[in-house]
């Protein structure tokens, strides 16, 4: 069975960010083109709902699909004038909310967050919600840590992200997370997005077009991603590009929105996701082939970030059993 989605529509939604869960998890698909995901979106009632624009929207569903939904994604509301002056929900979405089953998991787009804040959702976690709005959140909800510099949060059960195209990452990580890289980045292709930004990337990139387009670091992303075996340092980054060490690093993360050596880091990450999913190599040749020189530092990456081993990670994506001695 399809894992099922129920996106909740609320008066105020942004219609971009309504769009974007099922515009990814439709996408998911087998190799024969089996869809993972249904998605299904309702709104309390099944009532039309009047958007954050000039137009309304009329849903298929109300609360009832929450006794089948296996993740409830929350599409992007702003705060109302009742919530930020009490830091509580309204009556009926508290009963909404309240309808979601205690394994289903939870996604917040951008500034709902609030509303998973005001529910008690987010007590002891850390979150994040658009940038500009961080410093509110935190003045109301004393009780979450709020990460105003990340793309998305994981904390298992519940997920939260920052604004606008945060969101399409997000539920990339999520297909990721479910049915590994290959389907992810499939996906990606589809939608036409990028395939892969950590979570923990910048939420505000200084420049998406670089004022020097001859003075990009591109080149020199591509450059090392052809190079994830080789000891890549920052000094080879800069000496690539033709910059001193310290202009590099400017550039990069004004391109990137991380620095550097973080985001090798995560290339060489998803690249050991990749192979581990696709193909029977052994951990020590995985880890060689992606930089990391042997399996002890692989295994360090793979618990610090996924919270698994190599090996786990392999057998929970079904990938094929290594056909040697790891």
């Amino acid at each position: 069975m399809p894992h099922h989605v129920a996106v909740l529509a609320l008066d105020g939604v942004l219609p971009l960010d309504l769009g974007i869960p099922a515009r990814v998890f439709n996408e998911a698909c087998t190799s024969d083109g089996t869809r993972l995901y249904s998605v299904s979106t309702f709104s309390p009632g099944g009532r039309t709902v009047r958007t954050h624009e000039d137009f309304r929207i009329l849903v298929d569903h109300d609360e009832s699909v929450l006794k089948t939904a296996d993740t409830v994604v929350i599409a992007t509301q702003e705060p109302g004038k009742h919530l930020l002056a009490t830091g509580t929900l309204p009556g009926d979405l508290a009963a909404t909310l309240d309808r979601i089953r205690p394994r289903t998991r939870i996604v917040s787009l951008c500034t709902s967050a609030f509303l998973l804040a005001a529910a008690g959702l987010l007590d002891g976690l850390r979150a994040t919600t658009h940038w500009a709005l961080c410093d509110t959140f935190a003045e109301l909800f004393p009780d979450v840590e709020v990460d105003p510099n990340v793309l998305f949060v994981d904390n298992g059960r519940i997920l939260t992200s920052a604004g606008g195209a945060a969101g399409i990452d997000m539920c990339l990580h999520l297909v990721r997370r479910d049915h590994g890289a290959a389907i992810a980045a499939a996906a990606a292709r589809r939608c036409v997005a990028a395939p892969w930004r950590e979570g923990g990337q910048a939420q505000f990139i200084e420049h998406l077009v670089p004022r020097d387009t001859d003075r990009s670091t591109s080149a020199t992303r591509q450059w090392a991603l052809k190079r994830l075996a080789e000891p890549i340092t920052l000094e080879d980054m800069a000496r690539h590009a033709h910059m001193s060490v310290r202009t590099f690093t400017r550039r990069f993360r004004s391109e990137a929105g991380i620095s550097p050596l973080k985001w090798l880091a995560q290339r060489r990450l998803a690249h050991a996701r990749l192979l581990l999913e696709s193909t029977d190599l052994p951990v020590a040749r995985i880890a060689a082939a992606c930089g990391f020189g042997d399996p002890v530092a692989l295994r360090k990456q793979f618990h610090t970030h996924l919270g698994l081993s190599p090996v786990a990670y392999r057998r929970a994506h079904n990938a094929p059993e290594p056909t040697t001695v790891q």
